[in-house]
């Protein structure tokens, strides 16, 4: 289980993807240049063969936006995109509506 107090420390915020780049060393991930209106970041997302670079360029998203960056196959990522899986894919999460980008998710 996982307390309240756990889950308060991650930090999921809305960002919005600016450009998308197939990854140099992997066919399933692209590198990702995010927006949260006060910085812009680079994050590595398993989501190659779900969505095309066009369906990407402009969606917000949820990012856990204080995780510990990762090196993922020789490229640096600075946050995680949320997203579900099942046997149809993978589906990213956004929200509905346009929200501020930078604004906390709770």
């Amino acid at each position: 289980m996982v307390t309240i107090e756990d889950f308060l420390k991650i930090e999921l915020k809305i960002a919005q993807i600016k450009e998308v780049e197939d990854h140099p060393n992997a066919d399933r991930l692209y590198v990702l240049k995010v927006d949260f209106g006060e910085e812009q970041r680079q994050l590595v997302a398993g989501i190659r063969k779900s969505y095309t670079k066009e369906q990407l360029i402009g969606k917000r998203v949820v990012v856990v936006a204080n995780l510990e960056p990762a090196v993922i196959r020789g490229v640096e990522s600075q946050g995680m995109i949320l997203a579900a899986s099942d046997e149809n894919g993978i589906a990213v999460l956004m929200p509905e509506k346009d929200v501020k980008l930078g604004t906390k998710v709770k």
